[in-house]
Parts: C-alpha cells; structure tokens; sequence
C-alpha cells in the first residue's frame, strides 16, 4: 500500500530537544512518533518517567495504524481503482471516512487518491493520540505535543513555535531551511513530495514540494500535485500559483537546486 521501509536519513537531521521520539513500523507504515507530556524537567527535557509514559503509547500507535490501513485495506479489493488511479475517484456512499478523506483531498488536489495515503494515516494516529487518556498509575502522561511523520508527511499539534526542516535531496539547501509554524496554526499537516528523493511516483523534478494544510490528507495530496508541476526552476511561480488555488492550502515551498519559493502563510526561518 505504502513502499516499503527504506533508510529514512532525514529523520536524523531535525528534533526537538522537549520531545520524546520513537518508531513504530506496521507492514509498509513506518512512523517516527514525537510526543511531548505536561511537566517537562526545568531544563526543557522529558524525564524519566515521561519516557515511561510515551513506551504505554506504542501500543495505542500500532492499533492505530492497523486501523487506518485495515480501512484503506478493505476498501481495495472491491474498488481496485482506489489503488491504481492516477486521477480523483468518487468513493462509494458506504467507504470508511479515512478513504473518504483521502478521496476528497485527491479531488481537490487534483491527484488519485493514494497520494493523500500516508498524509491521511499519519493524521490518524496523530488525532488518536490526542484524545489518549493518561495510563494508570504515578506517571503523569497528558499529551501536550504529537508530531507524526510518515515518509517525509507530517501531522502536527503542538502549544509551541515548533520548526520543520524542508530535506531537499542533494538540494544545497537541504537541511538549511525550516518552517516556522506557529501554534494558531496546529493542528495541521506538513507534506513533502519530490522528483529526486525516494520511491514515490512524480512526474517532475524538483527536489521537495511542501504544502502547508489543515488536512493532513490535503497537504500531501496537494505536495504531489505541486512536485508534479515543476521540472524546470522556472516551474515554480506556476506550481505554487495551483498549490494557492486550492481551498484548504495554506502556503506552499518549491525547492529546485538551489531556487526556492515560497506562497501563502508561510514562514521560513534558519533549519
């Protein structure tokens, strides 16, 4: 459904010192998980028993994600199209609401409906990790902070300015510059598209797509829209005038070599 795990570098360059991170890998889903719990230590980071509280929530995150994927699973074979096409599909009045969800943000990027999958996914577990209620016991485990990355797709809720690095390929400025996204803003969803890193189907060339959106399914679905667009430095005005365009987009960046623009209610700022 998704491609299979492959090393995910990336995931080594940004993190959040007041954030307790860990994997959590169900079939083709590999997700990175940041949690951040009330009564952080006076220095800013998790203590002890806040690291105990986040291993109570790999549990609550694998069911999540079977949830979600046996959902998208078991609309498939009845609705093989779901899968395979490249443009927008309508549903079937009786598919789950996370196919819905993907469905509409296809239609309105203009995609199929697997290009909103691990956007879709990671705001699924992310919204079910938000309403988790604290274990039992002495360990104080209030959720303040979820971030939910899924191969380069973000889902993030957070009560702090929290930055997300654009990783660009071989891009001179991969890793150099972030997002700057405040709390008024979150829950929302960070996507990432690209022509020139990992496996995903682009028809362009450039080297990150990132649409900004409330939906997270929407903002990868429009990320693939967007990368799809651009095959040249001179793409990019025309590729962020679609993204901008689209209800529900925030703002949207193009990195091609060492171009970058930006749209929208975006803030870039030192990675």
């Amino acid at each position: 459904m998704e491609r299979a795990y492959e090393p995910r570098k990336y995931r080594e360059l940004f993190s959040a010192h007041d954030v307790i991170y860990f994997r959590c890998a169900v079939g083709e889903t590999d997700l990175q998980i940041g949690i951040g719990l009330a009564g952080a230590s006076s220095s800013g980071e998790p203590s002890k028993n806040q690291h105990a509280a986040c291993d109570l929530f790999r549990d609550r995150v694998s069911c999540a994600i079977l949830r979600a994927r046996g959902e998208i699973e078991g609309y498939i074979p009845t609705h093989p199209e779901f899968l395979t096409s490249l443009v927008p599909i309508v549903p079937w009045p009786w598919a789950s609401p996370i196919v819905r969800r993907m469905c509409a943000a296809a239609a309105r990027a203009g995609v199929g409906p697997m290009a909103a999958v691990a956007g879709a996914i990671a705001e699924a577990v992310g919204i079910d990790l938000l309403s988790a209620s604290a274990p039992s016991g002495d360990v104080q485990a209030r959720i303040d902070d979820v971030i939910v990355e899924n191969g380069g797709d973000i889902f993030i809720a957070s009560s702090r300015v929290r930055r997300v690095g654009i990783y660009a390929g071989e891009s001179p400025l991969s890793g150099k510059v972030a997002l700057e996204i405040a709390p008024g803003q979150m829950p929302c969803g960070v996507c990432t598209s690209s022509g020139t890193v990992g496996h995903s189907r682009s028809f362009g060339r450039c080297d990150a797509a990132v649409v900004v959106a409330k939906d997270t399914a929407l903002a990868d679905a429009v990320a693939t829209r967007v990368a799809n667009e651009v095959r040249s430095a001179e793409d990019i005005k025309d590729a962020l005038d679609i993204a901008s365009k689209i209800p529900g987009v925030a703002g949207a960046v193009v990195v091609f070599g060492d171009a970058l623009g930006a749209a929208g209610d975006i803030k870039l700022a030192p990675a």
